[in-house]
């Protein structure tokens, strides 16, 4: 059955004016050059959790451009390229601006556009007559933090967003897609996290089928055995609160040590499903959060905003990524603030609430040495080694796999020799599976390139990777 939100490339067109203009009657028109980049930068994002890139796609993105204006042209190749170095979603500046106007003004324009833009990245989600689990994800996350913006500037409350949840046409996720996404500084009055959050108490996690994703993922070996004694600490615990046996007092916050891209993010999540499946945590969501997501510019601003986002995490996991960088600053840096209202939360919430704190080894050393608190509560620690050449290699299989790629034979030994090379003459910047996630994506576009350049490429053409599409400092 077709999806409500399905339009043909004109359609996408009259769609994108018309939620547009909505907004530059309030805002103004000169904003539009910064919203068409804008728009066009967030498609760009959507489809890549997408999977593959179809000649739908290029048509939708040829239709995003405001009245007046000359759309750009994009080609199937030059698209597929941009999707592989799409980034990570983070407010425009003059998303920023207009909220601040909004709360001088008692206006609500940033709040139409919170809703203007989850309508039209719904149909841009649609445009392959399907919406899928990780696109809507992706546009709960656009969502949460656009609505957090509004939120901590304290523009008035209106009309909410749709639920990009209820729009889902396919796509079955884990339990680790199913409960990840939630907005690195949303506040719990949020209708996507409420509709996580209820999703998640209804469909409580199976212990089993979690330990089973743990168990397949890549590498990991001593992370895994030692989630596993942490759940049988957890188990005997209980137990033996049940039988009246003494206890000694046990804190479930966590310290994740290790270079980024080695899995941290997976297992807090996955760790969020465990708690909750053996009753430790109500929900088990995963809230995930950095130093931005936590430290506001303004006096008295910081606690308001921890506190937010402590409350969107309550019943599940709390994950603050590079914790350290909260201890960076001097003595009048707002990051302390945040960490005292953060120890805070931990001790009111002590049944309702975990905290991971994840970082490079040295600096979260020092990060929890900076407060007496920090070292009482924090004192498990999981360290996460780097993957070696035939785990990457693994990783990149996947990679192909999941984007319909496939390697030929001598590609897969030139991918096997850089991996191994990759790990032998790693320094403290490897980026681990972000390395090889890089290395794909640069693939991608160099075959892209090749393949565009053959009068009339096949499917097998299409799909194959091959030696030459490296780059020469590989060989």
């Amino acid at each position: 059955m077709p999806t409500p939100w399905k339009r043909s490339p004109e359609e996408i067109h009259k769609s994108y004016v018309s939620n547009t203009e909505a907004f530059y009657r309030v805002a103004g028109r000169g904003i539009a050059p910064q919203l068409d980049e804008f728009a066009v930068k967030c498609a760009l994002q959507l489809w890549s959790r997408a999977g593959s890139i179809t000649q739908s796609h290029v048509d939708a993105l040829n239709q995003i451009y405001s009245r007046g204006r000359k759309p750009g042209v994009w080609l199937l190749w030059e698209l597929t390229g941009a999707v592989c170095r799409a980034g990570d979603f983070l407010p425009p500046l003059f998303f920023w601006n207009v909220a601040d106007r909004d709360v001088r003004s008692g206006a609500d324009s940033s709040r139409v556009f919170v809703r203007m833009m989850t309508n039209i990245l719904l149909y841009l989600a649609a445009v392959d007559d399907d919406v899928t689990f990780a696109e809507a994800q992706f546009i709960t996350e656009c969502t949460d933090k656009l609505t957090a913006v509004c939120d901590s500037a304290g523009v008035r409350p209106s009309k909410p967003a749709l639920n990009p949840n209820d729009y889902v046409t396919s796509g079955e996720p884990s339990f680790t897609e199913k409960y990840a996404g939630n907005s690195a500084s949303a506040g719990a009055a949020s209708g996507a996290e409420a509709a996580v959050q209820t999703q998640a108490e209804q469909e409580k996690p199976d212990l089993e089928s979690l330990m089973a994703e743990l168990n397949g993922l890549i590498g990991l070996d001593r992370v895994k055995k030692d989630v596993k004694s942490l759940i049988n600490l957890i188990k005997v615990h209980k137990l033996r609160e049940e039988n009246g046996l003494p206890v000694a007092p046990m804190s479930l916050h966590l310290v994740f040590m290790g270079n980024p891209g080695t899995g941290k993010t997976t297992v807090a999540r996955l760790l969020g499903g465990i708690y909750a499946a053996i009753g430790i945590l109500k929900t088990g969501q995963l809230v995930e959060v950095d130093r931005s997501g936590l430290v506001a510019g303004y006096v008295g601003q910081t606690a308001l905003k921890t506190r937010e986002v402590i409350n969107s995490a309550l019943g599940g996991v709390l994950f603050i990524d590079e914790a350290y960088s909260l201890a960076s600053g001097g003595e009048n840096d707002f990051g302390r603030e945040a960490i005292e209202t953060l120890l805070k939360a931990m001790e009111d919430h002590r049944d309702e609430l975990v905290v991971i704190v994840a970082g490079y080894d040295e600096p979260m050393e020092d990060f929890l040495s900076s407060n007496p608190g920090l070292e009482s509560r924090f004192n498990k620690y999981i360290h996460f080694s780097d993957y070696n050449g035939e785990e990457l290699m693994a990783m990149f299989e996947i990679h192909c796999k999941k984007n319909g790629y496939r390697l030929s034979e001598e590609s897969t030994e030139k991918a096997g020799a850089l991996f191994r090379k990759l790990y032998e003459e790693r320094d403290e910047n490897f980026g681990n599976g972000r390395e090889v996630r890089n290395r794909f994506e640069d693939m991608v576009v160099r075959q892209s390139n090749r393949v565009a350049a053959l009068a009339s490429p096949t499917k097998e053409d299409l799909m194959t990777f091959l030696p030459e599409d490296f780059t020469d400092e590989d060989e």
